[in-house]
């Protein structure tokens, strides 16, 4: 392929002189049914058209999320008391009155 920018323009002159031949004749219609297709193509866009079909049946929607939480600063650890109260049950002292 040549990369000579001469040459290249030489083999594309007459695709630009049929292009500006089409539009100086027709170039209003053509503008028209451009804005028709873009108008038609919006219409789509907006009613659904890009969405994936999504199958029938139980589907759930999964939002993935990331939840920050604070954590209170970080204290040095109390010491545990450990007291061991004994109780005693006695029927016997509850019916002397």
């Amino acid at each position: 392929m040549n990369s000579n920018p001469a040459e290249l323009l030489k083999l594309l002159n007459p695709v630009f002189n049929a292009l500006d031949g089409l539009i100086e004749n027709d170039g209003v219609y053509l503008y028209l049914g451009f804005v028709w297709l873009a108008l038609l193509a919006i219409g789509w866009i907006l009613s659904g058209g890009l969405r994936r079909k999504q199958p029938h049946g139980n589907s759930a929607t999964v939002i993935p999320c990331i939840i920050v939480m604070p954590q209170p600063p970080r204290q040095s650890a109390s010491p545990i008391i450990d007291i061991e109260a004994e109780q005693t049950w006695n029927d016997e002292d509850e019916s002397t009155d």
